[in-house]
């Protein structure tokens, strides 16, 4: 009995009774959020390695074997990169819609068994162990891009990255949020002065490509409301961005708002503590 009622108390590093984030990875090099309960463990995005989840989760105090499924976005790599790795080497499921499903098992040259999915539709919600999953559209360059809102035991979050214009139906979806992770990819003169090929400062400033400062606080600016608390810039370009810069714009957006604001990164994780801790 005593392993059983120690398999049950809730990792270290996780709030009991709350719903903890955070962003093990950020940036063009991988992806991967991390919402989880103490008990359950749910990832948005795998451009890590397995073995990195783990560690970073592990450096967390998080439980790596609480984790129980994985929610991807679209299909580019620094999204998927991990997702052979984890049909080989995991019972997880996936959270995809067809479209994306697709694109994976076509780059990756695998067959996810239906048994390991839970399809979506955009702008349909779908359940995950009493988690409520909306997926919604974004505008990026992918086959069926989606943001995520995530609404679990009472705590409303939304990962949103990867889209090239804050359009009315994504700020519609991140209403009404404790959490906002929102993407924070360039400055954009840093990105027209840099060495980037034309063609690829081209796509990143399109209307499918990735949100700016600006951008973002734009988005910001239009989502604000008391319940907000926690906002995490995501996906900032090692190359085309300053956190400085990206820590500003959204500082000016939240004005007098109490909202707390965290800067995810590549290289380390990042946990925002649970609402109240």
């Amino acid at each position: 009995m005593l392993g059983v009622r120690a398999a049950m108390r809730p990792p270290r590093g996780c709030y009991p009774g709350a719903v903890n984030y955070a962003a093990l990875a950020s940036g063009s090099k991988g992806n991967c959020h991390a919402f989880s309960d103490g008990q359950r463990t749910l990832l948005v995005d795998a451009g890590i390695t397995l073995k990195q989840i783990r560690l970073r989760l592990a450096a967390l105090g998080w439980d790596p074997a609480s984790v129980g499924a994985v929610a991807l976005s679209h299909e580019h790599t620094d999204h998927i990169a991990a997702v052979p790795v984890l049909l080989r080497r995991t019972d997880w499921t996936f959270l995809v819609t067809a479209e994306t499903l697709a694109a994976v098992q076509k780059i990756h040259g695998i067959e996810i068994p239906a048994a390991r999915l839970v399809l979506l539709r955009a702008g349909h919600p779908a359940d995950w162990e009493g988690v409520r999953v909306l997926p919604f559209t974004v505008p990026h360059d992918a086959a069926d891009p989606v943001a995520f809102r995530l609404e679990w035991s009472g705590f409303n979050a939304a990962v949103v990255t990867d889209l090239g214009q804050p359009t009315a139906l994504v700020a519609d979806h991140c209403g009404d949020l404790d959490l906002l992770a929102l993407e924070a990819n360039h400055d954009v003169q840093m990105l027209r002065e840099g060495d980037y090929p034309p063609v690829l400062k081209a796509r990143i400033l399109s209307r499918v490509g990735h949100l700016s400062n600006e951008s973002m606080a734009e988005l910001l600016g239009r989502v604000l409301a008391p319940r907000l608390r926690t906002v995490v810039l995501a996906h900032l370009s090692e190359h085309n961005n300053d956190p400085a810069l990206a820590r500003l714009a959204a500082v000016e957006a939240l004005g007098s708002a109490p909202a707390a604001l965290h800067l995810a990164c590549q290289h380390e994780p990042l946990r925002v503590a649970a609402p109240g801790q």
